[in-house]
């Protein structure tokens, strides 16, 4: 049996990728986590369309083409309107009834500038945002980045980017806004407990760190801090486990907070390493009920059959973190602790609709080993600890408190 943490996975219908909405340089852009390598924990790039695959719609356009001609003969500024912008602007207006903030088209110029960040390098803030409640909301700071140090918290509403008005605007609208230039500043208004404030955030490129190791001798315990699911995240993570048995202690806290996801191979990898071979890790649910596929654990079981384990979320762990919190947890490897997380579990595709505009749509959702739908609410933990209110700086009450549960 391999041991090693190297993955990889064979690429047949494109490229792939994951909507982590982080807006970072390289790893995380625009709404979507990349991935060439390895299968994304909320999306994937699939084939151009097939011509023969459409199914005609029986709906009546009559009122469709009535109002495109009413516009025609009635509005002043009708010329000035490009034909092709206004249908790109009708696909858009569909796409927004489903009220779905993943599914999204991508005209020339916009399906341009996401193909290019797929292989480029882009500045950005270090958080991930998402749409909870209609509403453009950070799910998480990253760690040591330009939004955290500003102050930005998961939670907090934007409501406002550079004065312009978030209302009704989309996640990959707000993401391309915030976005810019390494060194310039973006202001974002946001709602926190009820109070509405400025944020200014300079933008830099992000070096995002993966994962942290601590060894609590006192309490003999071991925490593995894990900040994303990044493409090499398996691998920085065997190396922690094998710091963790090296250890000799059968405590171990997986520290998830704050974590926005990654690649599903990541934590399906890692889950395999506490969950038995064969053992189901994540469901993934289309349009259908018989529309399943079901990822498994390859193994092999790293974790000690003593040892005692707890994993620590908050409502900035999202997508591929939910995943391995679910799992481990339906599994009863481990139990689930800290706030309810945010509940990111759709799966999108990436499909070409011509050559030069493409259609990111949510096509499947994930669920539990158990059942437990990730996208409707997250999950919640068995035992609930939430940060103490105006704690100091380096002082984390959270984490105390976990530590803590080994002595009882």
């Amino acid at each position: 049996m391999d041991n090693t943490p190297e993955t990889t996975t064979h690429i047949t219908m494109g490229v792939r990728i994951f909507a982590g909405l982080v807006l970072m340089i390289g790893i995380f852009f625009g709404g979507v986590y990349i991935g060439y390598a390895n299968r994304a924990a909320s999306d994937k790039i699939a084939a151009v369309v097939n011509k023969e695959s459409v199914v005609a719609n029986k709906a009546d356009f009559e009122a469709f083409w009535k109002a495109w001609n009413i516009i025609e003969q009635k509005f002043p500024n009708a010329d000035k309107t490009a034909t092709q912008d206004r249908i790109y602007g009708a696909i858009k207006g569909m796409l927004g009834s489903f009220g779905d903030p993943y599914t999204t088209f991508f005209p020339p110029t916009e399906n341009m500038a996401f193909e290019t960040e797929i292989s480029g390098t882009f500045s950005g803030i270090g958080a991930e945002i998402g749409q909870k409640d209609g509403v453009i909301t950070v799910i998480a700071p990253l760690k040591d980045t330009p939004a955290e140090k500003a102050g930005l918290e998961s939670g907090d509403k934007i409501i406002a980017i550079d004065a312009t008005t978030t209302l009704d605007m989309g996640v990959d609208k707000a993401i391309s806004l915030i976005r810019g230039k390494v060194g310039t500043t973006v202001t974002l208004t946001v709602i926190h407990d009820g109070g509405q404030k400025d944020i200014k955030v300079v933008r830099q490129q992000i070096d995002l760190p993966t994962v942290k190791t601590e060894k609590r001798e006192v309490d003999r315990v071991f925490i593995i801090h894990l900040y994303n699911f990044s493409a090499k995240s398996a691998n920085y993570f065997y190396d922690a486990l094998q710091e963790y048995l090296a250890s000799g202690y059968s405590n171990l806290i997986i520290d998830l907070r704050g974590n926005p996801g990654g690649y599903l191979d990541a934590s399906v990898k890692i889950g395999g390493w506490f969950i038995p071979q064969g053992k189901t890790i994540v469901k993934e649910i289309g349009k259908t009920p018989e529309d399943v596929v079901v990822h498994t654990s390859a193994g092999p079981v790293l974790f000690p059959k003593n040892g005692r384990l707890i994993v620590l979320v908050d409502k900035g762990s999202a997508s591929a973190s939910e995943i391995l919190a679910g799992a481990l947890a339906d599994q009863k490897i481990g139990i689930i602790v800290g706030e309810q997380t945010f509940g990111k579990g759709s799966v999108q595709e990436l499909v070409k609709v011509t050559q030069d505009t493409s259609l990111k749509v949510t096509v499947a959702n994930w669920y539990t080993p158990n059942g437990t739908s990730i996208s409707k609410s997250g999950l919640t933990p068995s035992i609930k600890i939430s940060p103490e209110p105006n704690e100091k700086p380096g002082v984390d009450s959270q984490l105390e408190a976990t530590v803590a549960l080994f002595k009882k």
